[in-house]
């Protein structure tokens, strides 16, 4: 019969590499979603970005 440790401590290395990891995949995914919203507000008319309250420059500022 075979007895496996699954309780083990994940080395300290590990641990910081996954939080890094976890970060910037989160930045990348916040930027890129960023960058569709301003490029779908880019295409919209001023009457149609002051009809949802936001001017050319409130796009140009997110």
């Amino acid at each position: 019969m075979a007895a496996f440790d699954t309780t083990r401590p994940v080395a300290v290395g590990a641990g910081r590499f996954s939080r890094l990891a976890s970060d910037l995949f989160g930045s990348i995914a916040a930027w890129n979603d960023a960058r569709l919203t301003r490029k779908a507000l880019s295409q919209l008319t001023a009457r149609e970005l002051d009809d949802i309250g936001l001017t050319r420059a409130d796009v140009d500022q997110m």
